[in-house]
């Protein structure tokens, strides 16, 4: 009986290449800065430490828009020559980073998921996103649209997609999403116009 057993474990927690997820608007143009993230439909998954960061430049907050997992640490290097004040009202993680230049004395920590819209009380057309999950499956498009998600154990999970672009009332997109050896490009038409 174990001899029998034994195979099927291996082939159940066994990983497979990423998938590869490709994100159009509603007229089927490529979506640059969509999110795309898979979740595993029975088990939640832990959330490891990291760190990323959003740094700021030509007074603008450069990546336009940042996934993380919970947990993560991101700091705000200014790297202007003008002193930025950057903050957040987002119900996921209100902050505030009073005027400065340089490195902040410590990064902050996003313990919550959701997203976190980022602005410069000094200079209104500065803002960035944030967009914080549950998961350690997570990708950004490129400006074809293409995101390739991480090696992932085979199983069932619901890939979420997500543009700041998208009104804000539309719900995060979900569809489901079956990793095995035959794991297929995966298509989201988002519903929104990009150009």
């Amino acid at each position: 009986m174990m001899a029998i057993l034994m195979p099927a474990m291996m082939v159940s927690s066994a990983a497979y290449a990423g998938s590869v997820v490709q994100v159009t608007d509603s007229s089927g143009q490529p979506v640059l800065d969509a999110v795309v993230y898979a979740e595993l439909a029975s088990v939640p998954q832990p959330a490891k430490m990291a760190n990323a960061e959003i740094q700021q430049k030509d007074k603008k907050f450069m990546p336009f828009v940042t996934v993380v997992q919970t947990g993560t640490s991101v700091s705000f290097p200014n790297n202007d020559t003008v002193r930025h004040h950057a903050y957040s009202f987002s119900p996921a993680k209100p902050f505030e980073l009073k005027l400065y230049s340089g490195k902040p004395a410590a990064p902050i920590v996003f313990d919550k998921a959701g997203t976190v819209v980022v602005g410069c009380n000094i200079h209104d057309q500065m803002v960035a996103y944030i967009h914080i999950v549950d998961t350690p499956y997570f990708a950004k498009t490129d400006a074809a649209g293409t995101a390739r998600l991480p090696n992932m154990p085979a199983g069932k999970y619901v890939l979420k997609t997500w543009h700041p672009k998208q009104p804000t009332t539309a719900s995060v997109q979900e569809q489901s999403l079956q990793m095995d050896s035959n794991n297929p490009a995966v298509t989201v038409k988002l519903n929104y116009k990009a150009v």
